[in-house]
């Protein structure tokens, strides 16, 4: 393939190109001024772009007067051109630690094409600038060969996902961003619509619904790289407008979906120098997931899984276990090797996590390394139970028991959030990346607090065969076609083989509330496209976002997107969202309150 880096544009070369191999050429280069050092009346600039840095030496004897002049007084961040000579350094001069230490450029002419304020902040990687500075002034930050680096490879992955779903002939079509509002599970952002007062748009929470009336239109494979946007609460892993790759098939089941995403996900990993994930993938049923880690993101880099002790302690003299046994409740714990010495005040911190997830406290119990058992509440139990639940846990010296007694959903939630922080604190290994499906979720959940059934996945998702007849009549006995894709303890894509009949997509409407006229309202256009002859279809959504933090080891997707939002869905670089005008209200037949 020809290289068109140098092409069309004023330099010759790159700052992270040259080699000992072009020693004796003549280039230009062109980018920032990183630093300058004056040795001795010999001027150094380590030139910076996109591409990395070269050494320029700007010697009195080989540049004007005025052109030494000028690199006597460069400031950080200058725009340089630079032309010379490529020669080898000095073998004491040699830098290991960059690219191009084993040369410099020696220049015969230097142009400042612009200068610089002094910056904000010191454009290198490390900084300890707070955030909220970084995304003030983005564009600097970007500067950065950290960053560069983080948006290189959300490229690297993009392109080797465009390319894989090419050649297994999926078409990239765009969909709408102003649409109907149809809520999928988080408040939309609506638009007003100035020719139709009164109405608005909203922008799409995913292209759902087009890419299925896509599958309707006989596509039969559509991909999109897609924005989306959802009105919700932000953590370091979400946005109110994020990036996925969005995929639809016709004719296919569930594991022809998997099958074709594992193809896609290895060459993309291949792509970016992951070679350590084994595929096939392990596929873990939602109930295991739940079961073993408590949720249905499982980080398998690790072990401490969970274990159901109801049937130890049902009996027990300690009633708040008993009673949570005896009335339908579980009583599950984990086994923390290594943190059997913590002192009871650190243990009892532990209790904050337990309480933020729903439970009203923590049972614990410490086998010190010394043969010692510490624990409040040891002395409820018969020695029998005392033997079973440390036959169970497999207790050994040095171990540390954490309890959650609860419905299931807030036991299974305080351990997996207990199970995460211990590996943090720990310093549990969890190296190289482990990707797996977790499939067969549940098809509906009960929202307690709106008092009504809701989807586990969303509402266009197909119940399995045998549960059709359920739907209306006891739905939380319905499973669903459904699979995720769980990386790391992170969901990185969902997916779902998608309801193609149209009774069957009114069914699961009307159980989550819907009236005959509300789905009408807001499904109607799917549901007439179902009826006129929907193929089995199917599909999946990646967070694209998510991945490339992943990939790239980042804590934040704000490290891996180029113009990211605050936690407050604010921008401070260009202040948005900001206040309008009057007048622009006026246009669009609105007015503040």
């Amino acid at each position: 393939m020809e290289d068109f880096r140098n092409e069309y544009c004023m330099h010759t070369a790159t700052c992270g190109q040259l080699r000992a191999t072009d020693v004796n050429q003549e280039v230009t280069l062109c980018g920032w001024a990183w630093h300058t050092r004056d040795h001795g009346g010999l001027i150094f600039i380590d030139l910076r772009d996109r591409d990395g840095y070269t050494q320029v030496v700007v010697d009195p004897d080989c540049v004007s007067e005025e052109d030494f002049h000028t690199a006597e007084h460069l400031g950080r961040e200058y725009v340089l051109k630079v032309s010379g000579r490529v020669r080898e350094r000095a073998p004491e001069a040699i830098n290991p630690n960059m690219i191009t230490g084993e040369i410099e450029v020696l220049a015969n002419a230097v142009e400042v094409l612009n200068t610089s304020v002094t910056p904000p902040f010191s454009i290198e990687d490390g900084i300890e600038t707070d955030e909220i500075t970084r995304m003030k002034w983005r564009y600097l930050d970007i500067r950065r060969p950290e960053m560069l680096a983080n948006l290189k490879l959300r490229h690297t992955v993009t392109q080797a996902m465009r390319r894989a779903l090419d050649e297994r002939g999926f078409l990239e079509i765009e969909t709408p961003i102003l649409a109907n509002s149809t809520p999928e599970g988080a408040r939309d952002y609506i638009v007003p619509s100035r020719p139709n007062p009164g109405k608005f748009y909203a922008l799409p929470q995913s292209p759902q619904q087009f890419k299925q009336m896509l599958m309707c239109a006989g596509v039969e494979r559509y991909y999109q790289i897609a924005r989306c946007f959802r009105d919700e609460d932000l953590r370091a892993d979400r946005q109110p407008e994020f990036t996925q790759v969005d995929i639809e098939m016709s004719f296919v089941e569930g594991d022809d979906v998997c099958d074709m995403m594992e193809g896609v996900m290895a060459e993309t990993l291949k792509a970016v120098g992951v070679t350590d994930v084994a595929f096939p993938l392990q596929k873990m049923q939602y109930a295991d997931a739940m079961r073993l880690y408590g949720c249905d993101r499982p980080d398998v880099r690790f072990g401490m899984l969970l274990h159901d002790i109801t049937d130890i302690v049902k009996d027990t003299g300690f009633k708040v276990f008993a009673s949570v046994a005896q009335s339908g409740g579980v009583v599950k714990a984990i086994n923390v090797k290594g943190a059997g010495d913590w002192s009871r005040g650190e243990v009892e911190k532990l209790a904050s996590i337990a309480e933020a997830n729903g439970a009203k406290g923590m049972a614990w119990v410490a086998f010190t390394t010394d043969g010692q058992e510490k624990s409040p509440i040891k002395k409820f139990f018969t020695d029998e139970e005392w033997a079973a639940l440390k036959a169970e846990m497999e207790v050994e010296p040095g171990d540390l028991l954490l309890f959650a007694a609860d419905k299931p959903e807030i036991a299974n939630a305080v351990l997996s959030a207990l199970r995460l922080h211990m590996a943090d604190a720990l310093n549990v290994p969890r190296e190289g990346h482990q990707l797996l499906w977790v499939v067969n979720f549940p098809m509906f959940k009960y929202d307690e607090d709106e008092k009504k059934y809701a989807a586990e996945h969303h509402p266009f998702t197909h119940v399995l065969d045998e549960d059709v007849d359920k739907i209306e009549s006891d739905p939380l006995a319905c499973g669903s076609y459904s699979y995720d894709l769980v990386m790391d303890g992170f969901e990185v894509g969902g997916g779902t083989i998608r309801i193609h009949n149209a009774d069957e997509q009114r069914a699961v409407l009307r159980t989550c509330g819907l009236t005959d006229e509300e789905i009408e309202e807001k499904f109607g256009h799917l549901i007439h496209a179902l009826e006129l002859g929907a193929p089995p279809h199917g599909g999946i959504a990646l967070g694209l976002d998510r991945l490339v933090m992943l990939l790239g080891g980042k804590a934040s997707i704000r490290d891996v997107i180029a113009f990211p939002k605050t936690s407050s869905a604010s921008d401070p670089m260009t202040g948005a969202p900001s206040a309008v005008t009057g007048r622009q209200l006026k246009e669009v037949n609105l007015r503040t309150l």
